[in-house]
């Protein structure tokens, strides 16, 4: 009997003690914050997924490329001032028109008549070659032109360039901020779960909710941001009203990879700035040639035919029709345009000066885009090399052991945070990257509505080597906290 009953106390003493940890393991994923469920599956971040799921055609690179060709109007003002420019390199070669007019001379005659009526024809005969000069001038406001509207070309394709790119990584980093508020969420609720047990006291909770509100804020705030790149887009593009659609591309291949001392020799070498500086050089000289020119004094010549009334003898005769002729030069005694041609001078020893300045311009303009350039490249090696894998390990060793019951749900949360965290950085470094290597290719021109100069205008040399505007999407800081 005694037997029996210790074997009664010893099978009950066993089935409390199984139901116990039966309920302690409940409870312990109750106070891990949620069940375990066959659907939960861990979530990394993962590029070109609003390209994904897209429910309308995406807009390409080469879309936007040619839609600003058709309806940007800076290209069509740089074409009307080509035409522009050979127009007066035409009107700079024709020659002076002639006069004719009409001369008298005694015309009443007096008492015994007589007098003198006639026509003449005055031509100009412009000597020294300085219509030519004057052509050869107006000819390198034709080339200046020219390279004005390539330039005006290569800015606004690398504006299209850029403000596709900032598009695409707007697009990116909001699907991440997304998931940053989701996890944050989870946060909050998996919380309040642990406050209900009483594994989280109230500042726990109100943390949480805190954070859950500040990412859905940044969520907003990067959807604003996506709309603002995406008119920014449609601006450059001549289009204002193309409604908000998904683009396409891929941050993470093709970006270029430029080596730093060719590139800026190749952009110093064969910058529009430097050619224009060029032209401008070679435009001054013209004009020095043409000025010394300006001191040959022109012929004038006059020729006509004059009606002579005087009477001839007994009979009442008229002399009749005389012949005149002129010819006269300016005697270049005081005014040999001394003083234009030492003008002359003088702005092609500054031409030449600013072919320097131009260069030392663009090197030190575009070192400082260069190095931009160098540490996101690095950042963006670094981050898909190192940082990034070891966060996918970490997260998912991490979702390994609360599947094991190892580790606790809000542990999860923090390695996906920190996940998410380090992608949005990889994203506004890829975005960084993407940002000063096209601007480099376009040798820094990057304004695709700013108006293109007139020739004698093109000398503006900060209009010619700006840099671009400053990134809007910003690095995110980082706020680890431990685990």
């Amino acid at each position: 009997m005694n037997g029996r009953v210790a074997n009664a106390l010893a099978f009950a003493v066993a089935a409390a003690l199984c139901a116990g940890a039966a309920r302690a393991q409940e409870d312990r994923h109750e106070h891990m914050g949620m069940q375990m469920s066959e659907e939960l599956k861990p979530e990394f971040p993962e590029m070109r997924r609003a390209q994904k799921q897209a429910r309308r055609e995406l807009l390409t690179l080469e879309q936007a490329l040619s839609a600003a060709r058709e309806s940007n109007p800076t290209l069509r003002q740089a074409e009307a001032e080509l035409r522009s420019a050979k127009a007066r390199q035409r009107q700079a070669g024709l020659y002076p028109n002639p006069s004719i007019g009409y001369t008298g001379d005694e015309i009443r005659g007096g008492t015994a008549g007589g007098g003198k009526q006639g026509f003449f024809v005055e031509q100009r005969i412009v000597t020294a070659g300085k219509l030519g000069a004057t052509k050869a001038a107006f000819g390198k406001d034709v080339e200046l032109a020219t390279t004005e509207a390539e330039e005006q070309r290569t800015r606004v394709e690398t504006a299209v360039r850029l403000a596709f790119l900032r598009v695409l990584a707007a697009q990116e980093m909001l699907e991440t901020r997304r998931g940053l508020a989701n996890i944050a969420q989870e946060a909050e609720t998996t919380q309040h779960r642990l406050a209900n047990t009483g594994q989280a006291d109230e500042t726990e909770v109100l943390a949480a909710e805190i954070e859950a509100e500040r990412m859905r804020i940044a969520a907003r705030m990067q959807e604003n941001t996506l709309r603002e790149e995406w008119r920014a887009l449609a601006a450059v593009l001549g289009r204002p009203e193309l409604p908000l659609q998904v683009v396409s591309g891929d941050l993470e291949t093709e970006w270029l990879d430029l080596k730093e001392e060719d590139t800026i020799e190749t952009l110093v070498k064969n910058s529009p700035a430097a050619r224009i500086a060029d032209t401008a050089a070679a435009r001054a000289q013209v004009e020095l040639a043409r000025s010394k020119k300006e001191a040959f004094p022109d012929v004038v010549l006059r020729g006509g035919l004059e009606y002579n009334n005087e009477q001839l003898g007994a009979p009442p005769h008229a002399t009749g029709w005389e012949g005149i002729a002129e010819a006269s030069v300016e005697i270049p005694l005081f005014n040999r345009n001394q003083g234009n041609v030492a003008a002359a001078g003088a702005q092609l020893d500054r031409a030449q000066q600013e072919k320097r300045r131009i260069s030392l311009a663009l090197r030190e303009r575009a070192s400082s885009v260069m190095d931009e350039y160098a540490n996101a490249r690095l950042t963006v090696r670094e981050y898909k090399a190192e940082l990034l894998p070891r966060a996918r390990k970490a997260y998912s060793l991490m979702f390994d052991r609360y599947g094991q019951m190892l580790a606790s749900y809000p542990r999860v949360l923090e390695a996906q945070r920190q996940l998410f965290e380090l992608h949005m950085e990889y994203i506004a470094a890829l975005e960084s990257l993407w940002t000063s290597g096209i601007t480099l290719q376009g040798f820094l021109l990057t304004d695709g509505l700013e108006a293109p100069a007139k020739p004698g205008d093109v000398d503006r040399p900060v209009r010619e080597t700006n840099v671009p505007t400053p990134e809007r999407t910003l690095m995110p800081r980082r706020n680890f906290r431990p685990n």
